[in-house]
């Protein structure tokens, strides 16, 4: 297949169901490829080096704000535009290393290790209820529930707002789909961030009165060594972007994983009785079927890239999911081992960005793999996979029947 005839259109209802054809024809012919207005890139290579590379800027909120404001309200528009520049997701250097600075003492994997006991809890109760019922849908029963609810409990959030926090998120996400956003849709975005923001505002400011031994009252309590802090707000968007980067990681890195798993049963009997085996199973989920596929950059100066002059201002595509099956990195990229190697894998990103919530995503997911691994599933319906994104791939239904255990 000739290069001109190879377009990237992740509207396409084959991209949704399967991208990786077309990664891999990419690759081969124009891994520098200009569609859509921006460039995307899909060999490893390529996309390591630019997430390394910190002239090129995760700053895209700015940029939609000024494209929609005229649509939005005054409050709506500071809000969105703030959120932007004081989230770790859409920041640069030097904001950006401060506020990791201060993140990092709170999301330690001490911190994290401390949330497998109550992820357990939550799993074998799901897993224990479809062996009595004989079935279920592992992401409306799983996976969906499960990172909503291990961070509403690490954030102390009392009960009525953990009830919203899976449509608001569900909301808010759209910040991360540039390529999708509508105007409409960015006014729905400004108000919720809006209600979001009152809501976790009160929590904050109650847990600065009495702390606990919660994530909020640790960000609060959280010191550089000349005494910076988070500011209120700062602390409030963080919580807000926990949620909106977490759960759709979690939920789809478990959905893929166990796919992954059910269509290749050897791989799952090799799994079974094995948990020493399931940290590496997940590790190779990530890989194989990459739950983030795509991430935008800003080119803030000109560059050349293969041959490629990318303009100041030009927005480039990376796309994980393509540099993942990289065969140039990993040997036989299409086949599902969950005993290779994986070290060097993008599933998370890579260099000053790379995902804050990206241990606790692959604990979750752990703890799920570990106990469905005991049981002896088998697909029972029609899959499903969101069509309301291209930046993340996921099911949105994975209905299995449960046959006994192993």
């Amino acid at each position: 297949m000739t290069a001109a005839k190879v377009r990237f259109n992740p509207f396409d209802a084959g991209f949704r169901r399967d991208p990786y054809p077309l990664y891999r024809q990419l690759r081969e012919t124009e891994p520098v490829h200009r569609a859509l207005g921006t460039w995307v890139l899909t060999r490893h290579a390529d996309v390591r080096a630019v997430l390394r590379d910190r002239t090129f800027s995760a700053g895209l909120i700015p940029r939609l704000v000024a494209q929609h404001a005229g649509r939005l309200t005054g409050s709506a528009v500071d809000r969105i535009e703030r959120l932007g520049r004081g989230s770790l997701v859409f920041t640069d250097n030097p904001d950006h290393a401060r506020l990791r600075g201060l993140v990092n003492r709170a999301f330690s994997p001490r911190a994290v290790a401390r949330l497998r006991p109550l992820a357990h809890r939550i799993v074998d109760e799901q897993a224990g209820r479809a062996s009595a019922d004989g079935g279920m849908d592992l992401i409306a029963a799983l996976a969906a529930p499960l990172p909503v609810a291990v961070l509403g409990e690490w954030m102390g959030l009392p009960a009525h707002l953990r009830a919203h926090v899976a449509a608001w998120t569900n909301d808010i996400r759209f910040l991360l789909e540039p390529g999708l956003m509508r105007a409409d849709d960015f006014g729905r975005v400004g108000e919720v961030v809006e209600t979001f923001v009152a809501a976790l505002t009160e929590v904050v400011r109650d847990r600065a009165r009495r702390p606990g031994h919660d994530l909020v009252s640790a960000l609060l309590a959280a010191r550089t060594a000349g005494g910076d802090r988070l500011g209120e707000e700062e602390l409030v968007f963080l919580c807000i972007m926990c949620f909106v980067a977490g759960n759709e990681t979690t939920k789809s890195v478990i959905g893929n994983g166990m796919l992954a798993l059910l269509r290749h049963p050897q791989q799952a009997a090799a799994l079974a009785g094995r948990p020493d085996l399931v940290p590496g199973a997940v590790a190779e989920a990530l890989r194989y079927d990459s739950p983030l596929q795509l991430t935008k950059r800003v080119a803030t100066r000109d560059v050349e890239l293969d041959g490629h002059r990318i303009a100041e201002g030009d927005q480039v595509l990376l796309c994980l999911g393509a540099a993942n099956r990289d065969p140039a990195v990993f040997a036989r990229p299409d086949t599902f081992d969950i005993t290779r190697d994986t070290g060097g894998h993008l599933a998370f990103g890579h260099g000053m960005h790379g995902c804050l919530g990206g241990l606790l995503a692959q604990t979750l997911a752990e703890v799920a793999v570990e106990h469905l691994s005991r049981l002896d599933l088998e697909p029972a319906g029609d899959l499903a996979w969101q069509d309301h994104s291209f930046i993340v791939r996921g099911l949105t239904a994975l209905p299995v029947t449960v046959r006994g255990t192993r």
